[in-house]
């Protein structure tokens, strides 16, 4: 049987302009996450070997629907940084500072850590984002972190009056959100996913709990 060849560069190459310097931090990035993965779960072991396409593509995919006028964004439940800390490694707008969301205190200082040696220039929040109701984020990212019904709660505390949502689901998705509608209005735009085709990318905008 043939071998799929190893996951690298090229995955993301493959669908993306990214800077030489950019590409450079990724695999730094790559490097420390294969060494801190020895140490404690970041993302799931039969992940690994296809990093630059399930986790690195997979993040980097949301920069073509970064609204322009988001200075103040906000990933929930960053985990292993995907795809926060991408984001911030890859993005090159002006003033625009990404706030990880990490409640896990081993998880913030990996974080931390690809932060320092990448120079992303992201805000490591180590905290639940339940409790941060005075952020005021004006765009708001997570991937893989809860149903539906769970997350949007967490993004309606760290979100700002008029801010957009990117949220990345997976194959359930469209039952999550079903469930979600029966105690939030909101205006829905559904964006295909370059990496899984049972997924999805909900794009939220006018997020309002019903009384």
């Amino acid at each position: 049987m043939k071998q799929s060849p190893p996951s690298g560069p090229a995955e993301l190459l493959e669908h993306l302009c990214v800077p030489a310097d950019a590409l450079a931090k990724l695999e730094i990035y790559a490097a420390l996450l294969a060494r801190w993965q020895k140490k404690i779960n970041l993302v799931g072991p039969s992940t690994i070997d296809d990093v630059w396409r399930r986790h690195f593509l997979d993040s980097a995919q949301l920069l073509a629907h970064l609204p322009e006028t988001a200075t103040r964004p906000a990933d929930i439940g960053s985990g292993a940084g995907f795809p926060g800390l991408v984001l911030a490694i890859l993005d090159a707008t002006p003033d625009r500072q990404i706030h990880l969301i990490e409640s896990d205190a081993r998880k913030a200082a990996f974080l931390g850590e690809v932060n320092r040696e990448t120079g992303a220039g992201a805000i490591i929040v180590n905290e639940r984002a339940e409790a941060l109701t005075d952020l005021g984020a004006d765009l708001v990212t997570a991937r893989a972190v809860a149903p539906l019904t769970r997350l949007l709660p967490w993004v309606d505390a760290v979100s700002a009056a008029g801010a957009t949502a990117l949220l990345m689901k997976g194959k359930q998705w469209r039952d999550e959100l079903t469930a979600a509608k029966k105690d939030w209005t909101m205006r829905v735009a559904e964006i295909a996913s370059l990496t899984d085709a049972s997924g999805i990318i909900l794009k939220l905008e006018g997020l309002t709990r019903i009384d």
